[in-house]
C-alpha cells in the first residue's frame, strides 16, 4: 500500500489492464481521467519490467479524450504548431512553457470560479441574477483568450509593437559555429523565456 500522500501506483499488464493497487480494482482510462480531474495523484507502471509509462497512457487518455464527440480542445493550428516543435532547437524549452502557460491558466479559472460564487450565492433567488455573472463569463473569457495569445506569441523571438512577429536580419555567421555558442544561446533564449512567463503570471 503507498504512503500517505505518495502517488498510487497503477500496474498495466501485458493484456492492457490497469490495475489499481490503492484500491485492489481493476480500472479504466476513464477512472484514471476521472482521478486526474479529482487531482489524485498517481504513476502508471508496466506490471512486467516496472518501467514508468504514466507520460504515454496519459497521452493515450487525451487522445480517447480527443477522439469523443464535442470534446475537442485541441485546435488544429496549435498541434500542427506542437509538432512543428519536435526535433526543433525549441523542443526543450516547450515543456516547461506549457507547464507554466497551464499553471496560470489553472489560477485564472480559479479566482474565477471564486469570483462566480461570491456573485451568484446559493439561493433559487442569486441563481436567477445571471446578468452579473454573465458579464464575469464574458470577461474571463476574453482574459484566457488573451492568455494564449501571448503565450503562443512567446514563440516567435522577435514581436513587433503589432504583436506581429518578424524574421531577424540576416546575420554573417561562421561556417562551424562553436557548440558552446549555440549551448550558450540557448540558455539565453530559456532564460528570456522565463522572464516573459513571469510577467504573464
Amino acid at each position: 500500500m503507498p504512503a500517505k500522500n505518495d502517488p498510487v501506483v497503477i500496474k498495466k499488464y501485458a493484456n492492457r489492464r490497469l490495475y489499481n493497487t490503492g484500491t485492489s480494482t481493476y480500472v479504466t482510462l476513464e477512472d484514471l481521467a476521472e482521478m486526474v480531474k479529482k487531482g489524485e495523484e498517481f504513476t502508471v507502471q508496466d506490471a512486467k519490467t516496472g518501467d514508468d509509462i504514466t507520460h504515454p497512457v496519459l497521452t493515450q487518455i487525451i487522445f480517447e479524450l480527443e477522439n469523443k464527440d464535442g470534446q475537442n480542445m485541441l485546435p488544429i493550428p496549435f498541434l500542427r504548431q506542437l509538432i512543428s516543435f519536435y526535433g526543433d532547437q525549441m523542443q526543450m524549452i516547450v515543456p516547461s512553457f506549457l507547464e507554466q502557460s497551464m499553471i496560470a491558466f489553472a489560477k485564472e479559472q480559479e479566482r474565477f470560479r471564486a469570483q462566480v460564487k461570491a456573485t451568484m450565492g446559493t439561493s433559487p433567488v442569486d441563481m436567477m441574477k445571471m446578468s452579473t455573472p454573465m458579464k464575469a463569463i464574458e470577461e474571463q473569457t476574453r482574459r484566457n483568450i488573451e492568455l494564449f495569445q501571448n503565450a503562443m506569441r512567446m514563440f516567435t523571438p522577435f514581436p513587433t509593437a503589432s504583436g506581429q512577429a518578424h524574421e531577424p536580419e540576416p546575420v554573417e555567421e561562421p561556417a562551424a559555429k562553436d557548440k558552446s555558442d549555440d549551448l550558450q544561446e540557448l540558455k539565453d533564449q530559456i532564460a528570456a523565456m522565463q522572464r516573459k512567463i513571469d510577467q504573464m503570471r
